[in-house]
């Protein structure tokens, strides 16, 4: 890869399909038998949009970033206040913009990535990405008033 260029510039491949790997001389041979998933492989997705604010599968993906406790606080995540945007788009691909309590913090190296398996594994998401930034910095005004009341701070 060109040192040059800009990754953002980059689009995603192309993703494989079953269609793709179907060979046409082999499937005329012996016919697919009928099976429990056909009716849910032939279900066609809703015309309207799944992603964006508001979105349900915003929520889900929400909901599975509850799930996950800071190691040291025991609070999620989420009202830590830790993560400052969940993005999802039509495509299904959601972002997780994120920071950490300090840069020095003793999960900062597997929290992106497991936050990023989290999400991915959230039905209906096809990709997951996780951002992490150090601005603005996290501090304990950013907890959730719930989070405040678990810590004993209200």
């Amino acid at each position: 890869m060109d040192s040059s260029t800009n990754q953002t510039d980059m689009t995603k491949p192309p993703r494989a399909r079953v269609a793709d790997a179907v060979d046409p001389d082999i499937a005329s041979e012996a016919p697919r038998n009928r099976d429990y998933l056909e009716g849910f492989l032939a279900a066609k997705t809703g015309e309207a949009a799944v992603g964006g604010e508001g979105s349900d599968l915003q929520a889900d993906v929400i909901a599975a970033l509850r799930e996950i406790f800071d190691p040291e606080i025991p609070v999620n995540i989420y009202d830590l206040g830790l993560i400052y945007g969940v993005e999802v788009d039509d495509d299904r691909d959601a972002t997780v913009t994120m920071t950490l309590t300090t840069p020095h913090c003793p999960v900062a190296e597997s929290m992106p990535g497991e936050i990023e398996l989290r999400v991915a594994s959230v039905p209906g998401i096809r990709d997951a990405e996780v951002v992490l930034v150090w601005e603005p910095a996290w501090g304990p005004h950013k907890m959730s008033d719930e989070a405040r009341l678990e810590l004993g701070m209200l």
